[in-house]
């Protein structure tokens, strides 16, 4: 990427598969968990039809038509109160792509469509010890400090 290249911030949608494998891609380098992002992938259909879910969102950053950062996001509908969140669930950008704002585009734009889903709030998690996504997190909201637990279901 050039030191300088602009960059494209869109939702993908049911014919996005190949952008979103790509941005599956960008999440194992990200993460270092390759495993996880590409081994066992989904097929084309699944893809096609998470991408059509109204209540899921993912959101590229896109260099020169290349996948370099995104985001993806979930809606909970809430029981307490007629109401949902934004649940953003990984956001990632490559490397050189960093400190060009592009995690505060991805943000913004998850926001948009937040407030288009009718959510009151979106939230994210950061693992301790992630300074960078904690310091970029706390220029967007406000801080929680939370302890989660997998249960595993075998």
């Amino acid at each position: 990427m050039s030191e300088a290249a602009p960059y494209d911030i869109r939702r993908l949608g049911p014919d996005d598969v190949g952008p979103m494998r790509e941005l599956l891609a960008v999440f194992a380098e990200v993460f270092d968990e390759r495993a996880t992002y590409c081994d066992a992938q989904p097929s084309d259909a699944y893809l096609r039809d998470l991408l059509a879910d109204e209540h899921f969102a993912a959101i590229v950053a896109l260099s020169e038509g290349v996948v370099v950062g995104g985001l993806a996001a979930y809606e909970l509908r809430k029981f307490e109160q007629a109401r949902s969140e934004l649940y953003i669930y990984d956001l990632g950008v490559i490397e050189p792509c960093r400190r060009r704002g592009i995690a505060t585009a991805l943000i913004e734009e998850a926001r948009d469509i937040a407030r288009a889903m009718g959510c009151w709030v979106a939230f994210v998690q950061a693992e301790a010890g992630d300074a960078p996504a904690t310091a970029l997190y706390a220029r967007h909201g406000e801080r929680e400090d939370v302890i989660s637990f997998d249960i595993p279901l075998d």
